[in-house]
């Protein structure tokens, strides 16, 4: 099928600026994101869009910026929860740079009991894609942890530590900011090495390949996923090792798919589904690995690039309430609302999925800069097709 790709001129205007801000030819910026001059050119001049993270985040690093910089994603939300989200970064950056394992506590701490129940309330505002709450809570706790590692509790707050780090991480990934997940991904390793646990280890590995894979670094984060893999593959006996094993396996599909290794990608993604019919569905660790989410991860793998046919066909066949998570859930509607507007003549459909995205998890859907990419698309046929009033409408929640 002929894919309808709509471009938006405001991406290309923004990526034109930020070129003759530097002084580069065309030439010579498209050179540094690896596409052909006449393509960058293209995209510069509204002609042809800048259509999938993968084309975006390659013109971000040639331009020095964040993807969100050219795709106006970075500007808070009207809404007051993903404004209050992103407000808390600040903090919770300020937390990650503080608990350096290095450096002695400065502050009292809960006891242990009551940092635990903080932890799990932390997942469970990740899990329901409550960046704010998270945001709000996870500073002053990882602070306490620091202090805790100290005490008389040390591998317990160690262990602790490195899933409010992990959390941490994956809250800034998704809300746009890579680099300070990175931060959060290099805290977990740190705690997880204290711990000397090998599951734990992998646990901080795909951290650190997510946050590297999320900043543009894919070889990076191939890399980390791979040496853990081989790490971890010694300590399959071990509660979690399975499920922290196909995990790595999804996270070095993504990075390679990233690095355009479509069948590569697709190989480490057949390995995660044998190892997900020998888990079956887990909760273990907060990864949700089983058979759903390796369907999921093969979805948003094939959404770019891929086959957006392959992904409808996938999303016929599974059902995401298998995990019991938003953070998974918004996944599922949102790739499937891309690949169904990729393919064309199904918007109204699209539209439907994007609408239960949001619904499900509004903060993490209204500062995604995939899904304003798909709404820009459906903008540009909303005249001539169905829905237009609802997707307005979701562009609208979607900018300050």
């Amino acid at each position: 099928m002929t894919l309808r790709r709509i471009a938006d001129p405001a991406v290309g205007e923004q990526i034109r600026a930020r070129r003759l801000l530097r002084g580069w030819s065309v030439r010579y910026a498209a050179s540094r994101a690896g596409v052909s001059h006449a393509t960058w050119s293209r995209i510069e001049r509204g002609l042809q869009t800048a259509d999938n993270r993968f084309m975006l985040a390659d013109i971000a690093g040639a331009l020095e910026c964040a993807p969100a910089d050219l795709s106006g994603t970075g500007i808070p939300a009207l809404d007051r929860a993903t404004a209050s989200a992103r407000a808390g970064v600040l903090d919770l950056r300020r937390a990650l740079v503080d608990i350096d394992l290095t450096e002695p506590p400065a502050r009292p701490a809960p006891p242990v009991a009551e940092l635990r129940r903080s932890v799990a309330l932390a997942d469970a505002l990740h899990r329901a894609c409550d960046y704010a709450g998270a945001s709000r809570l996870l500073p002053d706790l990882l602070r306490d942890l620091h202090t805790e590692t100290a005490g008389p509790d040390h591998l317990e707050a160690l262990r602790l530590l490195c899933d409010a780090t992990h959390i941490a991480s994956t809250v800034l990934r998704n809300l746009g900011y890579p680099a300070d997940a990175w931060v959060g991904a290099e805290r977990c390793r740190d705690a997880a090495d204290a711990t000397g646990d090998p599951v734990l280890r992998g646990h901080a590995a795909y951290a650190l390949a997510r946050a590297a894979t999320a900043c543009g670094s894919y070889q990076r984060g191939q890399t980390l996923a791979e040496r853990a893999v081989d790490d971890l593959s010694r300590h399959l006996g071990l509660p979690g090792g399975p499920e922290v094993l196909g995990s790595l396996h999804l996270v070095a599909a993504l990075a390679s798919r990233c690095r355009q290794r479509l069948e590569d990608s697709r190989d480490l993604l057949i390995e995660a589904a044998r190892l997900a019919r020998r888990t079956g569905e887990t909760d273990t660790m907060g990864m949700f690995f089983g058979p759903t989410n390796v369907d999921i991860w093969r979805m948003s793998i094939e959404v770019d690039d891929g086959d957006p046919v392959r992904v409808v066909e996938i999303a016929r066949r599974t059902d995401p309430a298998a995990i019991p998570a938003g953070v998974r859930q918004v996944y599922y509607y949102a790739d499937t609302a891309r690949a169904l507007t990729r393919i064309g003549g199904q918007d109204r459909e699209a539209i439907r999925f994007l609408l239960t995205a949001e619904r499900i998890a509004p903060q993490h859907v209204r500062t995604s800069a995939e899904v304003a990419e798909t709404i820009r698309m459906l903008l540009g046929r909303s005249r001539r097709q169905a829905g237009g009033t609802e997707v307005r409408a979701l562009y609208e929640r979607m900018q300050a």
